[in-house]
């Protein structure tokens, strides 16, 4: 494989940012060499068999899967403080501890799908043509989403709180990271919702549709579905805010990404990765730089806005490249 550095930085830069973007990094990482044409669609190619350009995105998730670690380490250590007190405890209780096993929950459908179908799904659909078809899909799936988030109705849960005359449950958690008895109290994210600590609302979730909204990373496999996306179309269903369903969005991505990157970090050494190693780093810097840039861009974003402009792009450009693809 010949891999440039010109080749390396544009593709790391593209899928650090359209990782975390709703618009699909593996559909992009088909669409843009195709659409360059030339030299670009011959060196990476990620349907060819045994293709170290796939190696290669791949271990780019790692820079990414950094950069989200970075943005998010205060909220990392009391995820992880959660679940070796749950381990140790052996109780889900505290926010932190209910959390860390929504996460580790909500990640294994994927994952166990992840390694069952990714060849398939690569070598079938990862090519241009299917990946501007599923993007096209993606741009209609978060159209669609937002308008049926209108029509949502929030969902009740069951969650740890203090009992009568104690704290509440976010006073409890911030004054000194403990809970009480279980009660119920409304959805994470619902409207009107009072509660200041994302990850306070988020741990209120029921496991089942914690689950249901880490499963739905699985249509991510298909080049041109995005995973934060569809977790954010999913999340927004099931009553979170924007806000909030962009957090959990990326706390689920996060050891989903990693993982995936780390697996595929040995062939970055073997045959696959040879004479390519300088721009394999170039490329890693990029996509670190662009996914660091893009979590701190939609983080505050989606406080006041929506997926409709993501939904926009994703529709036109993936219409305009299925349009043009056809006629080449």
């Amino acid at each position: 494989m010949s891999l440039t550095y010109l080749e390396a930085i544009v593709v790391g830069a593209f899928q650090g940012v359209t990782e975390l973007f709703p618009v699909s990094s593996l559909g992009h990482s088909v669409l843009i060499p195709a659409l360059i044409g030339g030299q670009w669609a011959h060196d990476l190619d990620v349907s060819a068999p045994e293709s170290p350009y796939l190696a290669f995105i791949v271990g780019l998730h790692v820079a990414t899967a950094a950069a989200l670690l970075v943005f998010f380490w205060r909220d990392w250590v009391r995820i992880i403080g959660g679940f070796v007190t749950s381990i140790r405890y052996r109780r889900v209780k505290t926010p932190d501890e209910r959390l860390a096993w929504l996460i580790i929950l909500a990640t294994i459908p994927v994952g166990v799908c992840g390694l069952l179908l990714e060849h398939l799904f690569r070598t079938t659909l990862g090519r241009p043509i299917p990946a501007a078809a599923f993007l096209t899909a993606n741009g209609l799936v978060l159209f669609v989403g937002e308008r049926l988030r209108r029509r949502a109705e929030p969902q009740p849960a069951t969650v740890p709180v203090p009992a009568k005359g104690a704290q509440t449950a976010a006073d409890a958690h911030h004054d000194t990271g403990t809970d009480a008895v279980t009660e119920v109290l409304p959805a994470a994210g619902v409207v009107g919702s009072t509660d200041t600590s994302p990850d306070v609302r988020l741990s209120r979730q029921r496991f089942g549709p914690g689950i249901l909204i880490g499963s739905a990373q699985i249509l991510a496999l298909l080049p041109g579905i995005s995973r934060s996306g569809i977790t954010m179309v999913a999340g927004l269903l099931r009553g979170l805010s924007h806000t909030d369903a962009a957090r959990f969005s990326f706390l689920l991505a996060t050891p989903v990404i990693l993982a995936a990157g780390v697996l595929k970090i040995p062939d970055l050494f073997g045959p696959l990765g040879e004479g390519i190693h300088g721009p394999i780093l170039a490329g890693s810097i990029a996509s670190f730089v662009s996914a660091y840039l893009a979590v701190r861009f939609l983080d505050r974003y989606f406080r006041t806005r929506t997926l409709t402009p993501f939904a926009v792009y994703c529709g036109l450009a993936g219409a305009a490249s299925l349009l043009w693809l056809s006629l080449s």
